[in-house]
């Protein structure tokens, strides 16, 4: 979850591009200012890392947090 002209949101895509290219999954960035429910929900917590509609991490972005959690879902499968 993002928005427009947010600096944080800049910073959370540029670390999970990497994890994207390394685990092969598409990133699909999302406007909360496009839907209603997203921001009310999601307003002062952007940027949001959804996976799989698991919120795994949000605010200041972890990649180590997102590369962790892609790895125990890479297990499962």
């Amino acid at each position: 979850m993002s928005k427009i002209d947010c600096p944080l949101c800049d910073k959370a895509i540029d670390k999970i591009k990497p994890l994207a290219e390394q685990f092969h999954f598409d990133l699909n960035i999302v406007d909360i200012y496009q839907d209603d429910e997203l921001l009310e929900k999601y307003q002062i917590m952007i940027p949001v890392i959804l996976i799989n509609d698991e919120e795994i991490d949000f605010g200041q972005i972890s990649k180590e947090k997102v590369r962790k959690r892609l790895l125990e879902l890479n297990r499962q499968i």
